[in-house]
């Protein structure tokens, strides 16, 4: 049961209902809707309407709106300018007419039951004594008794035009003169979300690779769209749960092709608004996808990265443990990683602001097929950010981590390890593999001896680049001291 705005309490459908929507003006949708949509499963719909008003009280009643609508977010206002009407009332009719429904609008009141008996259908009026729709079953008196449950299908009265058959938003106006108002219907609503997705093709003999983004909406909001004009909005934007805890916005942005854009970008406040081109029809409960960037001859190259230190994540001690813990982080994990990564910049064909989504990767071989190489997940990368993405795990490339040496000192508050790491590259081609050392024993440290260079990548992670030719297998080590 959905819920009024404050001033009105829950719904249910009962003979005062039915009076205020037949007494109503039914109203459609001048034009096409525009709708906004988050990818959290909401949206802002807006729908143009054209009131005809007398001078006093006006009914006003409106059933184009989506099954999830929220009542309290309702903005109804005049387009033309000033202030031609009032808003008194707002009533929002969230149950359609249905059996029981109509058994509660007729209780009291008598009407035919088609009964099946002795093979024989019969038409038997019966009155009901009780509808059932709040409490206990139907009471129906019939040929003068009085039964529990209903004795067959009932026969209601012919349903009057106006009477609700969908959700309906009735508004009472006070206008001060006669005449025609355009005026703008905005709600916020679930079931409406969108989310990017990235289908990444490699060629098998270079870095070259084509990039192909996809949206896809999907409307599971109880209504269909036709025509609608849709943008997308980017942003932390912070809503409310019914449950009065915060839902986190995730962060999104849009992108536009450079010509024959499907999308079209602008700032609004502290978000990104992204514009479809083209009118969409936008089915209830259909999935919906609209291509919204290619990139042909991008380069994006395979980086094999080893993080060989085994540590239980679980295991959440203070510095101070792991200082004095022999045992921290000496298990050794063989896994080499595997990353493609491309620079999202101009020079290689994007340059543009791409939304979070899954990327697929797959290769193309030379009998021209489509092999699946992997996929994840990506967050929002902002333009000339290096996009990097984990595919999997390499077969022929493969590391070890020994712990050498390692001394504690607590009267000179100091400590002293030294790490022997093994690559072997069973590959045909030569690679290059970035070893990554994280040094988690304390924060001020200094590295004594090491067999190559290293590159300081954070206050506690080091880095080093070394490469292997066909076959070859090499040790890289090095010595780390800690001070405290």
């Amino acid at each position: 049961m959905r819920k009024f705005t404050p001033a009105h309490r829950r719904h249910t459908l009962c003979v005062s209902c039915m009076l205020l929507a037949g007494l109503a003006h039914s109203l459609t949708a001048q034009g096409a809707p525009s709708l906004t949509i988050y990818n959290d499963n909401f949206a802002v719909v807006r729908d143009t309407l054209n009131l005809k008003l007398d001078k006093g009280v006006n009914q006003i009643s409106y059933q184009e709106i989506t099954k999830q609508l929220e009542p309290d977010s309702v903005v109804f206002r005049p387009l033309d300018g000033g202030k031609p009407f009032r808003i008194l009332e707002q009533n929002y009719l969230s149950l359609p007419v249905n059996e029981a429904l109509l058994l509660n609008h007729f209780e009291g009141q008598t009407i035919d039951f088609e009964i099946e008996r002795n093979d024989q259908t019969l038409v038997l009026p019966g009155k009901i004594i009780r509808s059932g729709l709040n409490a206990g079953t139907p009471i129906i008196e019939l040929e003068g008794k009085t039964r529990f449950g209903l004795p067959g299908r009932p026969l209601f009265p012919a349903l009057k035009n106006d009477t609700l058959l969908k959700p309906a938003l009735n508004l009472k106006l006070e206008s001060n003169t006669s005449g025609n108002v355009n005026a703008e219907l905005a709600y916020l609503t679930a079931g409406l979300g969108w989310k990017a997705d990235y289908n990444i093709i490699a060629n098998e003999k270079n870095d070259k690779v084509d990039i192909i983004g996809w949206v896809t909406f999907d409307n599971q909001s109880g209504k269909s769209f036709a025509k609608a004009n849709v943008k997308l909005m980017a942003g932390d934007v912070n809503k409310v749960a019914a449950d009065n805890s915060a839902v986190r916005r995730e962060r999104m942005t849009m992108m536009a092709a450079d010509s024959g854009a499907q999308v079209t970008e602008k700032t609004v406040d502290e978000y990104h608004l992204y514009s479809i081109q083209r009118a969409l029809d936008l089915n209830d409960g259909e999935s919906k996808q609209v291509e919204f960037i290619t990139a042909a001859g991008a380069t994006a190259k395979t980086r094999y990265l080893y993080n060989g230190a085994q540590i239980d994540r679980r295991y959440r001690p203070n510095m101070e443990h792991i200082r004095n813990d022999p045992n921290y982080g000496t298990g050794s994990n063989p896994k080499v990683w595997i990353y493609r990564e491309f620079k999202n910049s101009k020079d290689n064909g994007l340059g543009i602001p791409l939304p979070k989504g899954r990327v697929r990767f797959y290769q193309q071989g030379s009998d021209q097929q489509l092999e699946f190489l992997g996929e994840n997940n990506v967050d929002h990368s902002a333009k000339d950010a290096m996009v990097s993405v984990y595919t999997g795990n390499a077969f022929d490339v493969s590391g070890e981590r020994k712990r050498v040496d390692f001394n504690l000192n607590s009267r000179e508050n100091r400590a002293q390890e030294s790490f022997a790491i093994t690559l072997k590259n069973s590959k045909t081609e030569a690679v290059t593999v970035t070893v990554v050392e994280e040094l988690y024993r304390w924060s001020n440290w200094s590295i004594k001896d090491q067999s190559d260079p290293f590159t300081k990548t954070d206050s506690q992670t080091i880095e080093f680049e070394t490469q292997l030719k066909p076959g070859q297998e090499k040790v890289v080590t090095y010595t780390v001291q800690y001070h405290w």
